[in-house]
């Protein structure tokens, strides 16, 4: 379980960090259906990305630590699972949206409650054996 927890928290700031690039890169064409929508939108959608990057790296950087922080991974967590709720309430408001920004919020709901699972997985183990927590710091 310590494994999956680091592998998926490695894996998760990873595509933020791509996520947040291409939408700095791209601006208003990496939002489907929002290619005219204007300069600013346009510059909404990048600063956002630059701002989804820095929340990638902050994955990146809890993955990185020994033992991976279950405080940090449970924050970091409850950040994408509020943004899923946020998804909710766009369609609650606006209606249903592109295909792609539903899958999204089904990952943004049911991937939380997995990290939630696992955040204290590494911690746990690591506090089982005391040799193995002294290497790992």
């Amino acid at each position: 379980m310590a494994r999956t927890l680091r592998v998926l928290t490695l894996l998760m700031g990873w595509s933020c960090v791509a996520i947040g690039l291409f939408h700095v890169a791209l601006g208003n064409a990496a939002l489907p259906g929002a290619g005219s929508a204007g300069a600013t939108v346009d510059s909404w959608g990048r600063f956002m990305g630059a701002s989804f990057v820095g929340y990638g790296l902050a994955w990146v950087w809890a993955a990185r630590q020994r033992p991976v922080p279950a405080r940090a991974v449970r924050w970091l967590a409850a950040v994408f699972l509020l943004g899923g709720v946020g998804r909710l309430l766009s369609l609650a408001v606006h209606g249903r949206p592109q295909w792609f920004q539903i899958a999204l919020a089904v990952i943004e709901l049911t991937l939380p409650p997995v990290f939630f699972w696992l955040a204290d997985a590494e911690e746990r183990a690591l506090s089982g054996r005391p040799e193995a927590a002294a290497a790992g710091r």
